[in-house]
This record gives C-alpha cells, structure tokens and sequence, in this order.
C-alpha cells in the first residue's frame, strides 16, 4: 500500500491508552458518514480502526499519544493509527488480528519508520443503490 501523500485531511492525537479508543472509533465512524458510507461500511471501518489501535497500542510505550490521520477520498478513508513504540513480531498473515484487518479494510499495511509504529488501513465504501 502506497504512503498517504500530503497533509492528512484530520489528525487526531489521544494518550495511548485503551479507554480512548473509543473517541477513535467514534471519530472515524463521523468522517465515513459525512463520506454517505452505509451502515455496514461504517461498522467495518470501526471495527478495523478499533482493531489498529489495539495492535499499535499493544507495540506502544507507556506515556506516548496516539495518532490517527484520516485522508478523505470521495468514496474512501484511509487512516493511519501510530505511535511511538518498538516493530513486534505483527502482520503475519496467519495472526489473526492480521486477518480481521484484511478482512475489514480494501488493504492494510505496518510500518515503523523512526521509532514509529503505524497501521495504515485503506477501507472504501460500497456504492449506494439507488431506487427505481
């Protein structure tokens, strides 16, 4: 998945600590519904944002925050969830948390660059059915 370019269209800073994931999740869920995602598309990009933050919350050090950047598309948000925290053994394709992320989002990445650690997840929305 390539890098989000330029300034991200939201950048949110929380402690990085689990009882704020929620605010994320909350958050993300607001940007997707003013994108007209279904309630399914919303659902999905909660859950995958939720399950980021749990794994770069699980890499992170104590007394950091956590970051999440959205960048807006017309029919897509892609969010990066990172902190500054160590690369640990994550992503494999077999891990199940892994599965869930691929399973939610169109694509998926981790990186640690600079004593980062980031989950990018790109999750697009279904079109609407228009009626007849």
């Amino acid at each position: 998945m390539p890098r989000p370019s330029g300034r991200a269209d939201v950048e949110l800073r929380l402690p990085a600590d689990s009882a704020y994931v929620s605010v994320l999740r909350t958050t993300s869920a607001g940007l997707a519904a003013r994108l007209d995602f279904t309630l399914d598309d919303l659902e999905d990009l909660r859950m995958a944002v939720g399950e980021a933050s749990a794994m770069v919350l699980g890499a992170s050090h104590d007394g950091v925050d956590l970051t999440a950047e959205f960048w807006l598309d017309r029919r897509a948000i892609t969010v990066r969830v990172s902190a500054p925290g160590e690369t640990p053994e994550l992503g494999a394709e077999d891990d199940f948390a892994w599965q869930v992320l691929a399973t939610l989002a169109s694509e998926a990445s981790v990186e640690c660059v600079d004593g980062r650690y980031a989950i990018t997840l790109l999750v697009g929305a279904a079109p609407l059915e228009t009626g007849a």
